[in-house]
């Protein structure tokens, strides 16, 4: 057993604070503060239980997961809470779940499991891969979340790269990818289609689809070098950002930080990710390195496309930025996957089962 991973908790700690610093100036009265505070907690006690039940017992769970996961999405598209048009949560009392984030962890266990099998190789392999992959990215697409089906097709695409697949295959799947975009657009709900249409042009519709955009770039371009000050942004404060506690959270963050605080927040993620890369690396099993680059394919093209739509770069898909903006499930989860990660990296000689 080797020692713990140092570095990853202190990262982590300090997104949350810069965090929690620009969800008190977002959010719309005190209590998402408290409330996120509840969820950061529960998931580092869910960190805490991920070290305590162990790589074995974890190993034992994976397939029960991945079916569990794949129920979750049928049940929300039948009795899920329908919000803004989409079929997202599910309600336990006072709590409500995201099946769709812990699709994203049992597809890390479950491809870290399968790819690291000499054995899955071949035409037949990369079929049921491609199935894994495939059935919880049309449950969720249908939701419709076209946010966090493209993270689970990441998630996918990047455990692939990682085991290696032939460079023919690698051609195949892209040009299945653009034949596929005229067959999948048609058939995107309405205001899918009206962001990928705004992202080619915002300008066209400044009060309607491209109003999220514009806002959050004249947000971000006010800031200038250090920010109009904690709470005194006043595209944030006179609410001109749609939807800043979730999904436009770093306008807020450019705004009243500037890019001084701009480039702090991304240098922590990058180290975040750096860290998470050498871990990968300093595991001699396939199946270690798998799984942690499931961790890092899932937070960084999560925050790649988050901070990508808030300048403009990126459709509107309704990613939030992970540990930063408000959102109990997803927090957990993050946490809990960071957990995976280190459990992992811990364990790298003694094998992950």
């Amino acid at each position: 057993m080797s020692r713990l991973e140092p570095y990853l908790p202190v990262l982590v700690a300090l997104i949350a604070l810069v965090g929690f610093v620009t969800l008190a100036s977002a959010a719309p009265d005190p209590s998402y503060v408290t409330r996120q505070a509840a969820w950061f907690v529960a998931g580092v006690v869910g960190c805490v239980a991920i070290f305590w039940i162990g790589g074995q017992r974890i190993d034992k769970l994976t397939l029960p997961l991945y079916a569990l996961t794949l129920v979750l999405l049928v049940v929300v598209l039948i009795f899920g809470e329908e919000i803004n048009g989409a079929k997202r949560w599910l309600e336990f009392g006072p709590a409500r779940v995201q099946p769709s984030e812990l699709a994203k962890v049992a597809l890390i266990l479950l491809l870290g499991r399968y790819l690291s099998l000499p054995s899955a190789r071949g035409p037949l392999s990369y079929l049921l891969v491609g199935a894994v992959v495939g059935v919880p990215f049309v449950l969720v697409l249908a939701g419709p979340d076209l946010g966090s089906a493209l993270v689970i097709g990441a998630i996918g695409a990047a455990m692939l790269f990682v085991r290696g697949v032939p460079t023919r295959l690698l051609v195949g799947v892209a040009v299945l990818a653009v034949v596929a975009v005229p067959l999948v657009v048609p058939n995107l709900a309405p205001h899918q289609q009206a962001r990928i249409t705004t992202f080619l042009n915002p300008e066209a519709d400044p009060q309607g689809a491209g109003y999220q955009v514009m806002q959050a770039r004249i947000a971000i371009g006010s800031g200038g070098l250090t920010g109009k000050g904690w709470r005194q942004g006043t595209q944030t404060q006179l609410d001109f950002i749609p939807f800043k506690h979730t999904d436009f959270i770093f306008p807020v963050l450019a705004e009243e930080l500037g890019f001084v605080g701009s480039a702090f927040i991304l240098g922590l993620f990058a180290l975040l990710f750096y860290r998470l890369a050498v871990m990968a690396m300093e595991c001699p099993r396939p199946r270690d390195q798998l799984v942690i680059s499931g961790v890092l394919a899932y937070l960084g093209f999560q925050t790649l496309v988050n901070v990508g739509v808030s300048l403009g770069l990126a459709p509107v898909t309704g990613l939030t930025l992970p540990i930063v903006s408000y959102g109990g499930t997803n927090l957990v989860i993050t946490l809990a996957v960071l957990g995976l990660a280190m459990l992992v990296h811990r364990d790298r000689f003694r094998g992950f089962s």
